[in-house]
C-alpha cells in the first residue's frame, strides 16, 4: 500500500496504526483478516451475476 502515490503512507498509518504494533493495531488487523474473505466472496458473486 505504501507504493500508492499521495495516499500510500496515510493508508499504511491508518491500517497499521502507525509503525508500532499494539493491541489496537492487532485488533484492526484481525478485523480486516476476518472480513476480507467475505468481501472477496461478495465480489465474486457480483462478478458471476454480470457474466
Amino acid at each position: 500500500l505504501s507504493a500508492i502515490p499521495y495516499v500510500g503512507t496515510t493508508l499504511v498509518e491508518w491500517i497499521w496504526g502507525g509503525f508500532s504494533v499494539d493491541k489496537a493495531t492487532l485488533t484492526r488487523f484481525f478485523a480486516f483478516h476476518f472480513i476480507l474473505p467475505f468481501i472477496v466472496a461478495a465480489l465474486a458473486v457480483v462478478h458471476l451475476l454480470f457474466l
